[in-house]
């Protein structure tokens, strides 16, 4: 997910979402402008996809086993007798040609990738496996505003939603995961954040959730930012709700995911902040170098890798962070560049992702000690784990997580068996499973967070 990534160098492919050309032809009258679905026939082990076709040319490709969802295809063709797209940025560079026959209403063709070719057939509708049956649909039964407010020298634009019932409410303020996301923290055909907004706000509390630097209408540029500038993002966000009269300022707590674990402690422990609880969803208790570590044993292990690519990739890692925690970027990007130069052609990355290895931002991330916050915080606070969480392995953080807060009077650590990083129902735990999963957030965590918030800060009714 995109929230504490894994240093994948090593192993992974990385896919660059990149903006999409299209073709110049006009798609208003084109039958195949819509969803469509079927499975690349690859032998022994077919490959669910779905396309999406715009009225605009354009259009998106979904493969839940392989956490793509909605990655823009370009050389798009949405003639009858000639249908078409290019995959760009996979190895092997896939292509499609098909034709759309009006009788079936279908389209068959041939997808090819390597130069090796197999039949697809795509027949009308999305794919069953991209489901979300608990993403909120409006009309919302609450107040719901767009709004912004300033950080600093940025704008930062987000979502306010309330109650009906009078205030002054007790308010969330969501903060979201690692990497440059949107206010609904969508991922992979999620929007986990959404949700949580829906879910707090049903049960009586004013929710704040915002788009990340760079994302939506907030400014700035999230690779440029380090974690004293992002939690200060959070006291503005804070500022903002002290300034609504139908909010409780008193009541103000932080709900932060995974790398927003990190954050929302560190603004909760500085003396001023006046935050009233905080809830650490998949919040690591141990330094980013240890979690990045981790995570990739834990993955490439999952995903099969021999002791010797196991060794190999963390001895990569583990030589990364040591140049980062010294400062020197310029060195850094420069063992990351030649580490990747060694990898064979389809296990290179792009630029962009070495660029964003040795950011300011990633460097914050691997730099930080949740040690200190952790062990200030006077607040309730509880903090929620997953065992089939390979991101931030609860089997790491949960330990040293009751050890730092065992001098607060009021803190939970509670870990849920079979779930994910995305507080999901896993079998794997893997990043490609994410997207194949219909359910957002398991119900029993958002009944934990509900009656854990209602028993110490309990709304207006």
């Amino acid at each position: 997910m995109r929230a504490l990534r894994s240093l994948s160098l090593g192993l992974f492919v990385v896919l660059a979402m990149v903006a999409a050309g299209c073709s110049d032809s006009k798609t208003e009258t084109s039958p195949v402008v819509g969803d469509w679905n079927g499975k690349i026939e690859i032998p022994d082990h077919p490959l669910e996809v779905g396309v999406t076709f715009g009225s605009d040319g354009k259009a998106t490709v979904d493969i839940p086993t392989q956490a793509v969802v909605g990655k823009p295809l370009t050389d798009v063709r949405t003639g009858n007798d000639d249908v078409g797209f290019t995959a760009p940025d996979f190895p092997g560079t896939p292509t499609f040609k098909g034709k759309y026959d009006k009788a079936s209403d279908s389209i068959a063709g041939d997808f090819t990738q390597s130069g090796q070719t197999v039949p697809l057939h795509l027949t009308r509708g999305r794919l069953a496996s991209m489901a979300r049956p608990q993403q909120p649909q409006p009309p919302w039964p609450y107040r719901s505003e767009d709004v912004s407010y300033r950080s600093g020298d940025i704008t930062i634009a987000g979502t306010l939603t309330e109650p009906k019932t009078g205030g002054p409410h007790p308010a969330v303020v969501l903060v979201t995961g690692s990497g440059a996301q949107n206010r609904d923290e969508e991922l992979l055909g999620h929007k986990p954040f959404l949700l949580l907004a829906d879910t707090f706000t049903r049960a009586g509390y004013a929710v704040l959730r915002t788009d990340d630097r760079g994302v939506g209408g907030t400014g700035g540029d999230l690779s440029q930012s380090d974690y004293q500038q992002l939690a200060d993002d959070i006291g503005a966000g804070i500022t903002f709700l002290h300034g609504r009269s139908e909010i409780d300022g008193k009541r103000i707590g932080l709900l932060g995911h995974s790398e927003g674990g990190y954050l929302a402690p560190l603004y909760a422990a500085r003396p001023d902040s006046g935050v009233a609880f905080v809830i650490m969803q998949a919040g690591p208790a141990v330094t980013g170098a240890d979690v990045l570590l981790e995570q990739n044993r834990i993955i490439l292990t999952a995903q099969g890798a021999t002791p010797e690519q196991i060794s190999e990739q963390l001895a990569y890692v583990s030589g990364l962070v040591d140049i980062v925690h010294t400062g020197d970027l310029a060195a850094a990007k420069k063992y990351a560049q030649q580490h990747n130069d060694s990898l064979p052609p389809e296990r290179k990355q792009p630029e962009a992702a070495i660029d964003q290895l040795v950011s300011p931002y990633m460097a914050a991330l691997i730099n930080y000690d949740p040690a200190p916050a952790l062990s200030a915080l006077r607040v309730p606070v509880l903090a929620v784990y997953g065992t089939k969480d390979v991101q931030v392995p609860a089997t790491q953080s949960e330990g040293p997580a009751r050890a730092l807060l065992a001098a607060d009077p009021d803190a939970t650590v509670h870990v849920f068996d079979g779930l994910n990083h995305l507080m999901q129902p896993a079998q794997s735990g893997l990043l490609t499973e994410y997207a194949t999963i219909g359910t957002t957030v398991d119900p029993q965590v958002l009944d934990m967070y509900t009656n854990w918030l209602t028993q110490r800060f309990p709304p207006k009714r």
